[in-house]
């Protein structure tokens, strides 16, 4: 049965109405008695900009269907992350691998101050006012994963009270 309104029971938007960013495309070749056998792989994330946001990689003989690939696991593996109003709630910093991405809440009107994987993540995560800086290895799924490990890893000020007690 569907549902008339926007939002599913829990409350939240349906993933059907989420945004979807690509962020790489990778193309790779395997050498084989008649030639070469192309292969791609496609980095996509979604998001619907009011906290929810979800990456995946998708590998396919054709790119278009690497993108669609992606975009489907992206939309089920979507999670909620914190914020106050429009920024994250603390400093943070996320890892994967040799990749580190630094998020730092930043004053109403400053924007999304990052770059590459991050920038999609961020934007599409909702959040208008952050600075970013990625540290080390600069792979894209790299930097996508240790953003959305530092959007993990925030908290409000209620949930570390919550914890305390």
């Amino acid at each position: 049965m569907k549902r008339e309104n926007d939002k599913n029971e829990v409350g939240q938007k349906s993933p059907s109405e989420a945004m979807e960013r690509v962020v790489e495309v990778n193309r790779c070749a395997k050498v084989v008695k008649g030639g070469r056998r192309f292969s791609f792989s496609a980095l996509v994330v979604v998001g619907d900009r009011d906290g929810q946001v979800g990456y995946a990689l998708g590998k396919a003989r054709e790119n278009a269907d690497a993108i669609r690939k992606a975009t489907e696991m992206a939309r089920r593996n979507m999670v909620k992350i914190t914020m106050r109003d429009r920024t994250i709630p603390h400093e943070v910093i996320g890892r994967c691998g040799a990749s580190r991405v630094m998020l730092k809440p930043a004053s109403k009107g400053t924007g999304v101050i990052a770059g590459g994987g991050a920038r999609a993540v961020l934007d599409l995560a909702g959040v208008r006012d952050v600075l970013c800086k990625s540290l080390g290895a600069s792979s894209p799924l790299n930097v996508v994963k240790a953003t959305m490990d530092g959007l993990m890893q925030l908290r409000s000020r209620e949930e570390i009270a919550a914890l305390r007690q």
